[in-house]
């Protein structure tokens, strides 16, 4: 069951691991920003993909309290502090996110900040989920 449109302009290039947009209705599920510590707020590695891979993980973990599944998400913001970081783990990135997200491809948006709250966090994501009325 589909729960969104893509949304991408017939003469646009292809987005690759991402959609430039999409519209979706049902109740929507906001995530406050994840950063890739365990559920005990403890960093169990400093490897970026490691860090991105738990973030992911907890993501599908606090969509579930609402009844949201990844393939109902619909956007997702990115803050890491190092791109060149980022850019040189992506084969490892890609390989986390199909595992928890799947290949479900929501808007997505990816910016460097100076730095995080948590020193250790090397990324922080927020999330948007809409689960459709016959689901909510």
């Amino acid at each position: 069951m589909s729960t969104h449109e893509i949304l991408h302009p017939s003469h646009w290039r292809p987005a690759i691991g991402y959609s430039n947009g999409v519209a979706a209705k049902g109740r929507m599920v906001f995530t406050g920003g994840i950063i890739g510590w365990n559920a005990d707020q403890v960093f169990e590695t400093d490897d970026f993909a490691g860090q991105v891979a738990q973030a992911l993980r907890s993501i599908v973990e606090v969509l579930a309290c609402a009844g949201a599944r990844p393939e109902h998400l619909v956007r997702l913001t990115w803050y890491v502090t190092d791109k060149r970081e980022y850019l040189g783990s992506l084969k490892e990135i890609g390989r986390a996110y199909r595992e928890t997200i799947g290949k479900h491809y929501p808007a997505m948006a990816l910016v460097q900040v100076v730095a995080l709250v948590e020193d250790r966090a090397k990324v922080e994501i927020e999330a948007t989920a809409v689960v459709p009325e016959e689901v909510a």
